[in-house]
This record gives structure tokens, sequence and C-alpha cells, in this order.
């Protein structure tokens, strides 16, 4: 699995780093004592991230979901 953040060139390094570990299901006061910052700074860059329009896009390989290769499964099959 890669998480891709489109648009992350409008952000800032602190709020790649709000957004990224926000993404990873982190909360805001465990970001806060990650980074070293106090949980109103983390609430401020992650709105001000998401005022930016950042996307974020999540690409799962076909062969986690189990979808890869079943061209060459029917192929075979017949």
């Amino acid at each position: 699995m890669k998480i891709e953040i489109r648009g992350a060139e409008k952000l800032s390094f602190r709020e790649k780093q709000v957004v990224v570990l926000k993404e990873m299901g982190k909360s805001t006061p465990e970001i806060a004592n990650t980074l070293r910052i106090s949980a109103s700074t983390v609430a401020t860059l992650y709105n001000r991230a998401r005022s930016k329009g950042y996307e974020v896009v999540i690409i799962i390989p076909g062969e986690i979901l189990g979808l890869a290769g079943e061209e060459e499964m029917d192929s075979e099959a017949e």
C-alpha cells in the first residue's frame, strides 16, 4: 500500500507531516506529542493544509486484493 498526497507541493513541510500522520489515523494529541508541538498548532496546520486543497490517494496493488493475474488465470482455465 502506498499513500500519495496530490497537491503536496502547496503544503509546508509541517503541514505535510500533520497530514500524513492524520491519514495514518493518529489523533491530534498523538501528532502533537510526536512532533513536539501543541494540539492547537496541529489543528491549525491541518486546517491550513485542508484549505489548500490537497488530495490523498491510497494505492493498493492488485495482488493484495486478489485481482492481479486474473487474466492469466482465465486463459489457463480454457
